[in-house]
């Protein structure tokens, strides 16, 4: 059986989804579609850049909804994909707007309008220099808590775990000052940490105005139930209802994203192919930390569209 996994922020990169653009006038109009809705030149930024402003949180989150739904549409339609082979759609963060969108549970056009605002929104929740993200590699989850409450003896101030991504690979999201101390103090029991180049403390407390915003945007928005089962990160287990996937879109804003849980859920389930769709191969990187006996496949471009 097979899963559609769906990339979040951090996958983007200039030209994605180019070889789509130039081959097919169908994903010319969704970018000009996009365009239109956002009143900004998305287009223009997925295509030419510049880097720097494609990564900006508000513009990011867009631009892969727009990108993985533009490769699923030609997948679906040009190449005869069968919906019924898969048995789960997952995303990793912002990748589960996709999911929704292409399980046919969310429109397009209201996916990209509830996206760009959870971008602006998640990134004016924090000021500037308070928050940041620190990568801890080669530690498991519990040893990563440990170390997270052995630091907060200390300080009362917000470090928690935001993406148990894969075996040897948590983020941990907080308050920059006790992020900075948990770096350093993990190296002294010479374990690797890397500062993320980010600019808000995401999926943590921190992002509770974010998620306020966003109650009120995901619960005047019209679901309706998804033709194919959605993991969810906040419980990495699957879910049909179209209400408590919307409760669960709110409650990922702060929440950790269980992405090593989902993918282990997803196995037990009898999944044994995983597909990637939409920019990078950032999912399939994981997976291999995660499991090794299953299938992993992306599709970046029409060539793999094709093979698969």
């Amino acid at each position: 059986m097979k899963a559609l996994l769906f990339p979040g922020q951090g996958s983007q990169s200039v030209g994605m989804c180019r070889d789509f653009y130039d081959k097919f006038d169908s994903v010319k109009k969704l970018f000009q579609n996009a365009d239109d809705i956002l009143k900004i030149r998305l287009s223009n930024l997925i295509l030419k850049g510049p880097a720097d402003k494609l990564k900006l949180t508000e513009n990011t989150q867009p631009a892969i909804l727009l990108v993985s739904y533009s490769i699923f549409t030609i997948m679906n339609k040009e190449y005869g994909f069968n919906l019924e082979n898969c048995k789960f759609f997952a995303g990793h963060s912002l990748g589960e707007y996709s999911a929704l969108v292409c399980s046919g549970s969310l429109k397009f056009d209201d996916a990209l309008k509830l996206v760009k605002t959870r971008g602006k929104a998640m990134q004016d929740s924090v000021p500037v220099g308070k928050g940041g993200m620190l990568a801890v590699l080669g530690s498991g989850i519990l040893e990563v808590e440990k170390n997270i409450e052995e630091i907060k003896k200390s300080n009362n101030l917000i470090c928690e775990i935001a993406n148990d991504n894969a075996e040897g690979q948590v983020i941990v999201s907080g308050e920059l000052e006790i992020v900075d101390k948990l770096k350093d103090f993990l190296k002294t029991k010479k374990i690797k940490s890397i500062l993320l180049p980010v600019s808000a403390p995401f999926h943590s407390s921190m992002m509770k105005k974010a998620e306020t915003i966003m109650f009120e945007k995901i619960m005047s928005t019209n679901f309706v139930t998804p033709k194919v089962e959605i993991i969810s990160n906040v419980t990495a287990k699957p879910n049909k209802d179209k209400e408590t996937l919307k409760k669960l879109l709110v409650e990922q804003i702060c929440s950790r994203v269980r992405w090593r849980e989902s993918i282990l859920n997803m196995k037990k389930n009898g999944i044994n192919e995983f597909i990637e769709i939409g920019p990078g191969k950032v999912l399939s990187g994981m997976i291999k930390r995660i499991i090794k006996d299953v299938n992993i496949k992306n599709i970046n471009t029409t060539e793999d569209a094709k093979k698969l």
